[in-house]
């Protein structure tokens, strides 16, 4: 055997070699945790299928961040689920009040995005104003109850707020009437790809906001992207990106990596990827049946968002990012 056919694993013989020569490095400061707030629940509740996450009270999300930043957490998405769900005149109050009580508690020393949508919020689950008929989405309605939102959190505190509906022009819209308010600090993070996917199921357990038994609309298709259309991905992109986004998320990750390396190739803004609730209670599962180890499969996803070209992962797992990359 010559020398020369040696030379690929001389790089690869020990964990010191492969440490100094890899491309690819996953920090913990890259990863954001997830986290739901209900209101009306006296008791914080597991959401089935992710290990460690739970639908917060109140105090319980409070206590649930503390715990977070003394395990090196110190980003996080949050959802708000309202206990009053209508089909018009949204009230944003209660996630407001809690975006202004995490950042009393914690101030600058946690990053707090949150999450602009209406599906937790409408009777019907869908995640926008519908049509009289319940079989449409009103886009400009649904943008203008957005906005409203939008407001709300950026008015209670929030660093950073993040469109996951996927309206025409809700960027723009939100963007606009933050700089008008006096917000033009406030970070804008658009879910610009976010596709009709199976992954979601857990997540819609725990923000409520499954489409509606017998409604008429039964899913999301119209408003969120086909998966066998990528290019409608770049379509949306390009147009947030125009609109005033500051960062751009692919959603869900692992079976969207193509649209990521080539969204993050084409459009030089910092990149989201959104490990979704589907993906990681996979994960635990087959851990669960020791057919994988929950530690390398997360480790090995997040290498791959990062080569495909995130800056930052959205993981319902963030919170052991510090200890797993010990």
């Amino acid at each position: 055997m010559s020398s020369s056919s040696l030379t690929l694993r001389r790089l690869r013989q020990n964990h010191h070699i492969r440490e100094l020569t890899r491309a690819v490095r996953v920090s913990a400061e890259q990863l954001i945790q997830p986290l739901f707030v209900v209101e009306g629940i006296t008791e914080r509740e597991p959401v089935p299928g992710l290990n460690g996450v739970f639908r917060e009270t109140p105090d319980s999300l409070l206590a649930q961040i503390d715990n977070d930043v003394n395990a090196g957490v110190t980003k996080f998405l949050l959802f708000g689920v309202p206990a009053g769900k209508d089909t018009h005149n949204f009230d944003p109050a209660f996630t407001a009040a809690q975006v202004a009580a995490v950042k009393q508690r914690f101030g600058d020393s946690v990053w707090l995005a949150v999450d602009v949508c209406l599906c937790a919020s409408t009777s019907h689950g869908h995640c926008g104003v519908l049509n009289e008929a319940g079989d449409h989405v009103i886009n400009d309605e649904s943008v203008a109850a957005l906005t409203e939102q939008a407001l709300a959190f950026a008015a209670a505190g929030a660093d950073c707020v993040a469109p996951s509906d996927m309206m025409d022009g809700r960027i723009g819209a939100i963007r606009s009437a933050l700089d008008e308010a006096g917000f033009e600090r406030t970070v804008l993070m658009s879910y610009a790809a976010k596709f009709k996917s199976a992954f979601y199921g857990p997540f819609r357990v725990a923000a409520d906001s499954a489409p509606a038994e017998g409604a008429q609309l039964k899913d999301r298709a119209s408003y969120q992207i086909d998966p066998a259309r990528p290019d409608d991905a770049l379509l949306s992109a390009l147009r947030d990106a125009d609109e005033g986004a500051d960062i751009l998320m692919v959603k869900p990750g692992l079976p969207y990596l193509d649209v990521l390396a080539s969204l993050s190739a084409e459009i030089p803004l910092p990149w989201a990827v959104y490990h979704t609730s589907g993906e990681c209670a996979g994960i635990n599962l087959a851990a669960e049946q020791q057919l994988a180890d929950v530690r390398a499969a997360n480790l090995e996803s997040w290498t791959a968002f990062v080569r495909a070209g995130a800056s930052m992962i959205i993981s319902y797992n963030a919170r052991l990012a510090s200890q797993w990359l010990a």
